[in-house]
């Protein structure tokens, strides 16, 4: 009887399993291929409208808003400003003052002289001026009762009034003012040469109040 043991069959031989390929991003791959056939159909439209090969871009287009300006006749118009009321009843040399009763009293032509040795005073430097009288009512107006009052400096010194016929100065009217005229009578008063601020004080008559103008004269 014999030792000898037959040994066991060999297993059998597996080739060995290749590994598995990494899996894909089909969304990936399915996102590129629409945007290359979406951009290849843009490409074929825009050759197919401008006729070239090469597309070209799209113009800017700004949208502006357009404003009415209105209409600017009147702010084209020239206008000059009306005479600002006062309520203390103190008016600056070239204002007009106009009363209830529609009438008007307003001062100009302002300018210095020395009046002549007829005059009353006489050799004496002075300003003269217009008073402008306008009856815009209904009614007349007593034009005799037209006073006059100056006085100059801060101080507030008498200014006499000046009377010279030479020089056109004769006072106040001796006439009535009928309703829709005007009058204008020239005035003097006394002003020294180192002096510019008067106060000229103006009633049309006797029953309107008085208006104080007042400033500087060159």
């Amino acid at each position: 009887m014999s030792n000898h043991m037959t040994p066991p069959p060999a297993p059998p031989y597996w080739p060995p399993v290749p590994p598995q390929p990494p899996k894909r991003n089909h969304t990936a791959l399915i996102a590129a291929a629409a945007a290359v056939v979406a951009a290849a159909l843009a490409a074929a439209v825009t050759v197919g409208v401008t006729g070239d090969d090469e597309a070209k871009p799209a113009p800017t287009v700004t949208v502006t808003e357009t404003v009415d300006g209105g209409d600017t006749t009147a702010a084209d118009e020239a206008t000059e400003p009306a005479a600002e009321e006062s309520d203390d009843g103190v008016y600056a040399l070239g204002d007009t003052v106009t009363y209830d009763n529609e009438v008007k009293v307003g001062l100009s032509g302002f300018k210095r002289a020395v009046s002549t040795d007829t005059a009353m005073p006489e050799s004496t430097p002075y300003v003269r001026f217009t008073v402008k009288v306008d009856n815009g009512g209904t009614a007349t107006l007593d034009a005799t009762a037209l006073t006059v009052n100056c006085s100059y400096g801060k101080d507030g010194h008498s200014s006499e009034a000046v009377f010279d016929s030479a020089a056109g100065l004769g006072g106040g009217p001796d006439t009535q003012l009928l309703a829709g005229r005007s009058i204008n009578v020239v005035w003097g008063c006394e002003l020294p040469k180192s002096e510019k601020l008067v106060q000229i004080e103006v009633a049309p008559d006797y029953e309107s109040d008085t208006a104080i103008f007042t400033g500087d004269v060159k």
